[in-house]
């Protein structure tokens, strides 16, 4: 029997892949689903079955995809919701057959109603694995305040409650050997704690994950739903995209990969009020783009950004890029339900340069020169738009926090007259910050270029002494 766990860093998302005499399963698949085509084929296998845990909110799952170009069986669990696409729905501790391997279905409502993990017996009957979807991470628990956005009579106390069962009646009796896999690890908005570690024995996290401890099911509630922030708009849209369905993947990548002359982009620009969405790095973006434009990075938390600052996954995208870089963008929105990308500006940036065509910039200093200039006048405006709880930690004495999370919130704060000097911790953030900004009409916004770890490091400023952001909670 083979396991194998599939992960990909943007999203914090693991896919697995389990294999026995000559059948396989993929558990949570991502929407590109060739990669699992492929391995299975190397491998002389069929994919049978595709285990999803749930209705996911994160991301647009492969399932319909997979399922069309395989022939396998999409499993759920206990479900009344109705799909748009055929699947089978189990019934609690019902078991499937992959190959010598047992699949049993354990449901365990309470990060969403349909919520369930999969327990895998290898050929001889032993049990040796548990995949946890988003009810179970290591160091941590699925958020409980997802499925009440799309499902209206639910409460996230009342999903806090149904979680509590399902941990301590479902999970927590089983054997501490299983090797816990999870569909998340950190990085992800799924979960307020997650581990840097992707998986982990069922024993280790009785003992170290504060979920499982010994506590009361009004202590659990309020202990899992303290500190949660409010989670990326992109959300509630992905799950019924999950339930619905959706455009085949490879239809979305045909239409996203049309090569634009910078005429026909400008001009469909123009006409569709499509997002230009610069995918480049935000130095490089810095010292030229088209006017209007927003930075998200690709080398970045790409998805969760574009999800974020873009709140209809249906809104128009037109893309520039590094060349070569193109299917891998398009691939990347997809992911998280961006179907709508219209083209990519052939040749790139340099291509629109080249057409004498507008260009704008966003103006940059050096920490030295920032330096020089607080030293000039003390009372210039610094915007730390780090998260909440880094600018608490440890921030410049005197910068203004505005999370660049909660950007629409904050603009009235800012004077279009004013310059501003705007950091997050290396720079990737605050080009998002300045760009959305500077297409709204804010022009005296300067990045400064390396963001706080950068300021820190000169030691030419004064920063807050450090505060442990466990201490916070």
């Amino acid at each position: 029997m083979k396991i194998e766990q599939i992960y990909t860093g943007c999203l914090a998302q693991g896919a697995y892949y389990i294999e026995s005499n000559g059948e396989a399963a993929i558990v949570d698949p991502l929407r590109e689903v060739q990669p699992y085509i492929e391995k299975a084929e190397r491998n002389g296998a069929r994919i049978k079955y595709i285990f999803e845990t749930h209705f996911h909110a994160d991301f647009v799952s492969g399932h319909q995809d997979l399922s069309a170009k395989t022939g396998a069986e999409i499993v759920f669990g206990p479900t009344e919701m109705p799909m748009g696409f055929d699947a089978i729905v189990a019934k609690d501790n019902q078991e499937f057959q992959i190959g010598g391997a047992t699949v049993k279905v354990i449901h365990t409502p309470g990060h969403t109603m349909e919520s369930s993990v999969f327990l895998l017996k290898d050929e001889e009957g032993k049990e040796v694995a548990l995949f946890t979807g988003d009810t179970l991470f290591i160091g941590d628990v699925g958020r409980p305040d997802l499925a009440q956005k799309v499902i209206k009579d639910l409460t996230q106390e009342k999903l806090a409650a149904h979680l509590y069962d399902s941990l301590r009646k479902k999970i927590m009796p089983l054997a501490d050997h299983l090797i816990v896999y999870p569909a998340h690890g950190a990085g992800s908005a799924c979960g307020k704690n997650m581990s840097k570690e992707t998986s982990d024995t069922l024993g280790n996290q009785k003992k170290t994950n504060y979920a499982l401890q010994a506590m009361s099911k009004e202590e659990f509630i309020k202990e899992v739903l303290t500190g949660l922030t409010p989670p990326p708009a992109y959300f509630p849209q992905n799950v019924l995209m999950n339930i619905q369905g959706y455009d085949s993947i490879d239809e979305v990548l045909d239409r996203g990969q049309q090569a634009l002359s910078p005429d026909a982009f400008e001009a469909a620009a123009n006409e569709t009020g499509a997002v230009v969405l610069d995918t480049r790095l935000p130095e490089v973006f810095a010292k030229g783009f088209i006017p209007n434009s927003v930075n998200i990075g690709i080398d970045g938390s790409f998805a969760v950004w574009v999800g974020t600052l873009i709140p209809d996954v249906k809104q128009e995208i037109l893309v520039v890029a590094d060349e070569g870089r193109e299917e891998e963008i398009i691939t990347r929105l997809a992911r998280v339900g961006y179907d709508h990308a219209l083209g990519y500006l052939k040749g790139g940036f340099d291509a629109w340069k080249a057409s004498g065509k507008e260009v704008d910039s966003i103006p940059t200093v050096s920490v030295d020169e920032l330096a020089n200039l607080k030293e000039a006048n003390s009372e210039i405006k610094i915007l730390d738009v780090r998260k909440a709880s880094e600018h608490t930690s440890e921030h410049l004495i005197g910068a203004e926090n505005l999370p660049l999370d909660y950007i629409n919130d904050t603009l009235a704060e800012i004077n279009k007259e004013q310059t501003y000097y705007v950091h997050c911790a290396g720079g990737y953030r605050s080009m998002i910050f300045n760009s959305v900004l500077r297409a709204r009409g804010y022009e005296n916004l300067v990045d400064i270029q390396g963001g706080f770890d950068a300021i820190k490091a000169s030691g030419k400023f004064k920063v807050s002494e450090y505060v442990c952001p466990t201490t916070l909670l």
